[in-house]
């Protein structure tokens, strides 16, 4: 067996250090019904644990005494993935779609693309609107800007813009949301 190995016996992958791995001699102990032991000796915390069927798991091991507790680990960490699932479950992920102009761009191609955008709008995704430079249109990015801008009136009644048409490298690029209802 590893060297490796042999120091992490004990730990899981989420670092918690619990029963023979604690190396401390002297430890603040409280019980798994808040009971306060008070500061015991390391093989005396891990018989009264033993006795009760728990883990003794370090909750704090840089105070002076380390503190441990006595619990289920098993149902403890259960428990708190159960938490966490249900934090992420109710998180809101946020879609972003992109639709790209040129500056030389026809109006009914704008209108085209606006009707899209607005489509996206309105399933409440947030709308990342590019301009596209090429070649000598680099020299002049108030084109893509001029497009944007022609962009914004089709929108506003839906949308609110969170940055202004902005240049980020061969980009002029606006970012809309929905109105909040």
């Amino acid at each position: 067996m590893s060297r490796h190995n042999d120091r992490s016996r004990g730990r899981k992958k989420d670092d918690v250090i619990r029963n023979d791995a604690i190396r401390a001699r002297e430890l603040r102990v409280i019980g798994d019904d808040g009971t306060q032991y008070g500061i015991i000796p390391r093989e005396e915390a891990l018989a009264v644990a033993e006795e009760k069927g728990l883990d003794l798991v370090l909750v704090s091991p840089d105070a002076k005494p380390p503190v441990a507790k006595i619990m289920d680990y098993g149902k403890h960490k259960y428990e708190q993935e159960k938490k966490k699932k249900e934090a992420k479950k109710n998180q809101k992920k946020i879609e972003v779609k992109e639709v790209k102009f040129s500056c030389k761009i026809a109006d009914n191609d704008i209108a085209y693309k606006v009707k899209h955008a607005r489509e996206f709008l309105e399933k409440g995704k947030h709308v990342k609107l590019r301009v596209f430079l090429r070649g000598r249109e680099m020299a002049n990015p108030e084109w893509g800007v001029e497009v944007l801008n022609r962009v914004w009136p089709m929108l506003e009644d839906i949308a609110q813009m969170e940055s202004p048409p902005k240049q980020e490298g061969r980009y002029i690029n606006m970012y809309v949301t929905p109105l909040k209802k």
